[in-house]
């Protein structure tokens, strides 16, 4: 499981035009699995999301978590984070999760966000999708799990 987690002051995701998910400040979360992953890296990544220390407190240090800023999580399905563009002029996604195995996955970590009392938002699983933020910092971390 892969996760691009990006510190924002606001972001949105769209689908044919219209809105689907919108947050203020918190955590944009794009989201790819692999094959063979589970819930084991599911709960991990919850975990680690909930408690990071990125958002700056009064002496302007990364030291507050997502409920101490009562920030939100905008969770966006990106598979092309599993691919491989070592070869070649076109990305493998052979790493990727097939939909059937990352659906139940990225609900999953959906809801594990959620029962952390985080207002989340998501967009549409496998839609085509326009996502707009600003990241604020910037700050941008890559997590593996």
């Amino acid at each position: 499981m892969k996760v691009v987690l990006q510190r924002v002051s606001k972001a949105s995701v769209s689908v044919d035009g219209r809105v689907v998910g919108a947050i203020g400040r918190g955590f944009l979360v794009l989201v790819g699995f692999k094959a063979g992953d589970g819930q084991e890296q599911v709960d991990w990544m919850a975990e680690k999301i909930f408690g990071l220390r990125v958002f700056v407190d009064d002496a302007g240090k990364m030291n507050r978590d997502l409920a101490a800023v009562e920030g939100s999580v905008l969770v966006v399905s990106q598979f092309t984070l599993y691919g491989d563009a070592s070869r070649g002029r076109r990305p493998s996604f052979v790493n990727a999760a097939q939909p059937d195995d990352a659906t139940p996955l990225y609900e999953s970590f959906v809801k594990a966000l959620r029962t952390r009392n985080v207002p989340v938002e998501t967009g549409e699983f496998g839609a085509m999708m326009q996502v707009e933020l600003v990241n604020d910092g910037p700050v941008t971390l890559i997590l593996e799990k």
